[in-house]
C-alpha cells in the first residue's frame, strides 16, 4: 500500500474517532503515527501540535496537514488532511439531512453526552503530556504560570499570550547562551 493512502486511511481513522476537537487528538495521534506507524517521534509531534496551535485554523487539520507534509511533502500533506476532514463532511452530510428527527433522540444525547466526558478525559491526558514535554526548567514554568493566570483570571486573548510566550521564549533562549547554558 504506498504511503500516501496509509496517510490517507491513518488520518481518516484519526478523524473519524476524533471526538472533543484538536485538544482530544493528541493522544489519538500518538497511538497511530508514533508508535503503530513510527512516522515521527513523540518530541515532533509534540512540536508540530505546538505549531498547529499557534497557526490559524483548526488544530486537528493542521496538525494533519503538518504531519502529512513532515512525513511526504505536499502531497502527503494533501492526504492527511482531506483523511482526517473527510469523516467530519461524510457526517454532517448525513446528520444534516435528518437533524430535527437525530437530535431529539435520548440515546443519542446520551451517547453524545459520555462522548463529552471521554473527550474531557483524553484532553486532560493531553494537557498532562504537553506540560511534561513543554516545561523543561524554571523559565518554562513561569511562562506557564504567567499565561495561565492571564488566561483564567484576567480573560487575556489567546493571541496576546501566545506573542507574549514567543517573546518570552526568545528572551530567555538569548540569556541562556549569554550564561553558556544552552548545549544541544
Amino acid at each position: 500500500m504506498s504511503i500516501y493512502l496509509q496517510l490517507f486511511i491513518s488520518f481518516f481513522k484519526l478523524g473519524l474517532l476524533m471526538f472533543g476537537g484538536g485538544y482530544a487528538m493528541l493522544p489519538l495521534l500518538e497511538h497511530e503515527i508514533v508508535d503503530k506507524k513510527g512516522w515521527i517521534n513523540n518530541e515532533e509531534l509534540l512540536d508540530m501540535y505546538a505549531l498547529a496551535q499557534c497557526t490559524p485554523g483548526v488544530i486537528a487539520v493542521n496538525t494533519a496537514t503538518k504531519t502529512g507534509y513532515k512525513i511526504k511533502g505536499v502531497l502527503g500533506a494533501v492526504c492527511s488532511t482531506v483523511g482526517v476532514v473527510m469523516p467530519s463532511l461524510i457526517i454532517v452530510v448525513i446528520i444534516s439531512t435528518m437533524l430535527e428527527s437525530f437530535a431529539a433522540i435520548k440515546e443519542v444525547q446520551s451517547v453524545l453526552s459520555g462522548i463529552r466526558v471521554a473527550a474531557c478525559a483524553m484532553m486532560v491526558v493531553t494537557l498532562i503530556k504537553l506540560g511534561k514535554a513543554g516545561i523543561k526548567d524554571w523559565i518554562g514554568a513561569v511562562i506557564f504560570a504567567a499565561v495561565f493566570a492571564a488566561s483564567v483570571f484576567f480573560g487575556v486573548s489567546p493571541v496576546w499570550l501566545v506573542l507574549a510566550a514567543i517573546f518570552a521564549g526568545i528572551f530567555s533562549g538569548r540569556s541562556k547562551e549569554k550564561r553558556g547554558e544552552n548545549r544541544e
